[in-house]
């Protein structure tokens, strides 16, 4: 059986970001013969600029994070919602994996993405400005690989998403879905 390879994006740099757990949850109930991956480096990319994305002259953060996006089968992009929208740093890796346009590595790629937020809103106007730019970056969006976790200071307290069973199942079924479509 061939392994299924999700890479997984995360849209806060904070250490212990709620972001970052839900998607180390998605790699702990991953279905047998998926793998999924949490990049770490998005820190480490400058803002997109065309001037500096240069093919002769790699930025190695930006061709660590192109190489994984173009080796895995599925992108999982996990959004805090910052201001009402999508973090800048997950929108800079998606400009610059969405590069060269129309041939880039998210090109096809199906996309999940989960928004969360400790408002009831669950991030929902983040998730939404991110399907949007994935989107038209190139990458296809999975309708059932989608997911919105609200309230998580009262749902997750000190614990980790991953100890809670229900959000662990609506993050399992993300996963499935978005395997099913790669």
């Amino acid at each position: 059986m061939t392994q299924s390879r999700v890479l997984a994006l995360v849209g806060s740099l904070r250490d212990g970001a709620v972001s970052r757990q839900l998607a180390e949850t998605a790699a702990h109930v991953a279905p047998e013969g998926v793998a999924v991956d949490v990049f770490d480096g998005l820190a480490d990319l400058p803002f997109y600029n065309p001037d500096i994305d240069d093919p002769n002259s790699p930025i190695p953060a930006v061709a660590a994070l192109r190489a994984a996006t173009a080796q895995a089968d599925a992108l999982i992009l996990v959004t805090p919602e910052y201001n009402g929208t999508i973090p800048a740093v997950l929108k800079n890796a998606i400009d610059w994996i969405s590069r060269p346009y129309g041939i880039g590595a998210i090109k096809d790629k199906p996309i999940a993405v989960i928004g969360q937020s400790p408002s009831a809103n669950g991030g929902k106007w983040a998730q939404e400005d991110t399907r949007k730019a994935v989107g038209i970056a190139g990458g296809r969006v999975v309708d059932n690989a989608t997911l919105i976790v609200g309230g998580t200071g009262q749902k997750f307290g000190d614990e980790h998403p991953r100890n809670n069973v229900e959000v662990s199942d609506l993050i399992a079924g993300v996963v499935t879905e978005l395997v099913a479509a790669a």
